[in-house]
């Protein structure tokens, strides 16, 4: 009698290949590959290819989310959209504005015009856009989805948020402290501001707003100097002001960060918004 297996008897090759793919670490990963490529090919180019680059960025991320992973993606619904978009780039603003009045009035920024006009406004933007996609759909969108489905919301925000700040280590200026720094009022802020509204839209306006307001206001985004409308000027000591770093490596945004983040995680947690650990 024959053992050849049938057809039928056979291992259902497609539905091991789908439950692998749609394990969170392996979507994940080929998510970081996709964006990343997209991110490094247009980045450095015009601003046109930038703001392209960061709409590509977005169809690689459908494109993982449907085809990969396979699971809904109520996180860039259009429903709401533009409502949520506003809504961060407005707390991105404020964030970013009141730290900046707060190391002025201590005496660690002074400023003046700098002559600059309409062109450095679009230039910022755009590399501010790119930026603000990119990292959201690398860090929100596909590390911290995905090691929440395995670890609970809490594991992933510490894991992304020390993530973030560590990968800033590589920028201009860079210490222990502004990696930290970032960790902190960038990886735990924009990690706690995605798990109340469960929203990318919401984040990426948050971080373009910081980014762009930053820039415009002549301080440096972590480390990186380009001309903005105002010329800052950075006295008193580092921990203060920045220093060379920028205004993330001063302890006052730090601050100011917890008293956001604290209150978005107690939403979050009410809303419901935030996963257990599996068992």
């Amino acid at each position: 009698m024959s053992t050849t297996p049938t057809p039928q008897d056979a291992p259902p090759r497609d539905g091991r290949m789908r439950r692998i793919a749609r394990f969170p670490l392996v979507w994940m990963l080929i998510g970081l590959v996709g964006v990343g490529v997209v991110s490094s090919l247009t980045a450095s180019g015009p601003p046109v290819v930038i703001v392209v680059g960061a709409a590509a960025a977005f169809a690689v991320y459908w494109a993982v989310m449907r085809f990969v992973a396979g699971r809904p993606m109520p996180e860039i619904a259009r429903a709401g959209a533009r409502r949520e978009a506003l809504l961060g780039a407005g707390i991105g603003l404020g964030f970013v504005l009141v730290s900046a009045l707060a190391i002025a009035v201590l005496g660690g920024y002074s400023f003046s015009w700098s002559g600059n006009g309409l062109s450095v406004v679009l230039t910022m933007a755009a590399v501010s856009i790119g930026a603000a996609v990119t990292e959201e759909l690398l860090f929100r969108g596909l590390a911290l989805q995905a090691l929440e489905r395995l670890w609970g919301s809490r594991v992933a925000l510490a894991c992304t948020a020390l993530l973030f700040g560590a990968l800033h280590l590589g920028n201009p200026g860079a210490t222990l402290w502004t990696s930290l720094a970032i960790a902190i009022e960038a990886g735990v802020l924009l990690g706690a501001a995605y798990l109340w509204r469960r929203s990318i839209w919401f984040v990426v306006g948050l971080h373009f707003a910081w980014n762009t307001t930053e820039g415009l206001l002549g301080i440096p985004v972590s480390g990186h100097v380009s001309p903005g409308l105002l010329t800052t000027e950075v006295t008193g000591p580092a921990l203060l002001s920045g220093g060379g770093f920028g205004l993330e490596a001063s302890i006052v945004p730090v601050l100011l960060s917890v008293l956001l983040a604290v209150p978005m995680l107690v939403l979050a947690h009410r809303r419901g918004g935030l996963m257990p650990a599996r068992r």
